[in-house]
């Protein structure tokens, strides 16, 4: 009776406090966050899109990032990149379930790994003119640049020496070539110091500059002159930086010498000067004149004529990286005294004449010559010693710049070239003289050169003809004239009207018919022509 009385008062005292122990539990048990009204409480974390795992909060997601971060990079000597982004969806929730965080770190270590991207290591890029290389130490360095410079270096005197750049703010190196021969040894260091904190001073200092200027004035013997290579540095500023770059972008050291050291054909131009032949261009440049008329248009064959100021097209052997070095050497040579010219004012550029042939002589020397890689830039005798004396060419030589050519019709078609042919009609010879161009008859013919008119009228198989004297000694005749506007004696200037063009004489067509006689001979007027 009094257990059913207090029934329902049990009933509900023991669902009451198993509502309050449950709740207990759950607001003490680890894993779950209880609910605030701050918003959201619980965050699921991704990176690159994959699921961490959650967390109570963004900030705790990020440490676990940067440690992470921070442990990949630790154990590596390169600079790592990551592909890494990493975003979080929150929730508000009144019990919510969080992983654990060794569990969560662990997962964004591996997610970190994977979204490596490849490794940028410790390099230095060096730059020299339009060449530029990654090595990947300053020991690689070294050894490229010691590779060039050893390449002139026959006596292994020079090393290289990576220093830093006092011209430039930034972190930037540059390189010295070191005469390993006169770097001073430590007695001779202590002394130069010595004589810096201790200057010499008064009486003694007098002494030892008055004898200092005996012993210049005293001329040196040749054996008192230090022979070889006295410096030696790079043509080319070099430069080198430090900088962390993929390990496929680094290029191995043996490459890099080859790149340098081996010398490649490089275009270039020489340019004519007086009294320049194409023989003696080609033994100064190192060039087989039959290559030199290939290269160049202008020349037709070995033979053709080059004036001065001309500039002919050279291929010379050259490397990426040019040396510039100075060398002071003793010779025993025949040598050559220099060509003594006569200028004669009334005489063209073209027209010389040698009044005295020369002899060589024979000599001692003592030499500073300059080089840029194997080729001497200058030379400067310090000491020399005649055994037999040089005789010097004399050459009597013009200074008149001689007269142009041009074509004497505007247009036409070349039609029949100078030299051997067949005979195009009954009476024509078989050896042209001259250049054709068919054109049409009454064409205006000009003076090809400014000249005396020594003959104009008619020239049997010529036709009606033209000749004109120029001042060079030149003749230029122009044929097959259906009219002409000039008579003997007259005198015309270049590009002035002489004639029309025709078809007289013996003539297979309206044409002009040119020639250019040189000494009374004819020549190619093309080879004349501007």
């Amino acid at each position: 009776m009094k257990i059913t009385k207090y029934r329902k008062a049990l009933k509900f005292t023991y669902l009451k406090w198993n509502l309050l122990i449950l709740f207990v539990c759950l607001l003490f048990m680890r894993g779950y966050v209880r609910l605030e009204s701050t918003g959201d409480n619980l965050f699921h974390i991704f990176i690159n899109g994959a699921l961490m795992g959650s967390t109570a909060s963004p900030q705790e997601a990020e440490e676990m990032l940067w440690e992470a971060r921070r442990e990949i990079a630790a154990s590596s000597d390169s600079l790592v990149l990551m592909d890494v982004e990493m975003t979080y969806v929150g929730e508000e929730v009144m019990y919510g379930y969080v992983d654990d965080p060794k569990e969560v770190y662990d997962n964004i270590c591996q997610a970190l790994r994977s979204g490596v991207q490849e490794e940028s290591v410790c390099s230095y890029t060096l730059k020299m003119n339009q060449y530029m290389v990654n090595l990947a130490s300053v020991e690689e360095v070294e050894q490229l640049l010691q590779a060039v410079v050893s390449k002139y270096d026959s006596e292994g005197k020079f090393g290289v020496e990576v220093v830093q750049d006092e011209n430039r703010l930034f972190n930037v190196l540059t390189v010295n070539a070191v005469d390993h021969g006169k770097q001073p040894g430590e007695e001779e260091a202590r002394r130069q110091q010595e004589q810096q904190i201790y200057p010499i001073g008064g009486v003694q200092a007098q002494l030892e500059e008055i004898f200092a200027q005996d012993i210049e004035k005293d001329e040196k013997d040749f054996e008192d002159y230090e022979l070889g290579i006295m410096s030696m540095d790079f043509a080319e500023k070099v430069e080198i930086v430090e900088a962390y770059l993929p390990q496929s972008q680094l290029k191995p050291v043996d490459k890099a010498i080859e790149e340098l050291t081996v010398e490649q054909e490089t275009a270039g131009v020489y340019v004519v000067q007086r009294g320049d032949t194409l023989s003696g261009i080609s033994l100064k440049v190192n060039i087989p004149m039959e290559q030199i008329v290939a290269m160049n248009d202008a020349l037709e064959t070995i033979n053709t004529t080059i004036r001065e100021g001309q500039e002919l097209i050279i291929t010379v052997p050259e490397p990426k990286v040019s040396v510039e070095r100075t060398e002071v050497n003793y010779y025993d040579e025949i040598y050559d005294a220099p060509v003594q010219y006569i200028d004669k004012d009334e005489w063209f550029t073209t027209q010389t004449n040698v009044i005295q042939q020369p002899h060589a002589g024979f000599r001692k020397i003592v030499a500073e010559e300059n080089f840029v890689n194997d080729t001497m830039t200058g030379r400067e005798i310090l000491k020399e010693e005649v055994l037999m004396e040089a005789v010097p060419k004399i050459v009597e030589r013009g200074t008149k710049v001689p007269p142009t050519y041009i074509k004497p019709i505007s247009g036409g078609r070349a039609s029949s070239g100078f030299g051997r042919r067949s005979a195009p009609t009954k009476g024509a010879s078989t050896y042209h003289k001259g250049q054709d161009w068919a054109t049409a008859v009454g064409t205006t013919v000009v003076a090809s050169c400014g000249g005396r008119v020594s003959r104009a009228g008619w020239g049997s198989g010529y036709g009606y003809v033209v000749y004109i004297d120029h001042e060079d000694g030149r003749q230029t005749r122009y044929a097959h004239l259906s009219k002409i506007v000039v008579k003997v004696g007259d005198y015309v200037k270049q590009g002035q009207k002489i004639a029309l063009s025709g078809n007289t004489g013996i003539s297979t067509g309206p044409h002009l018919h040119f020639e250019m006689l040189i000494g009374g001979k004819q020549v190619n007027p093309r080879n004349y022509l501007e």
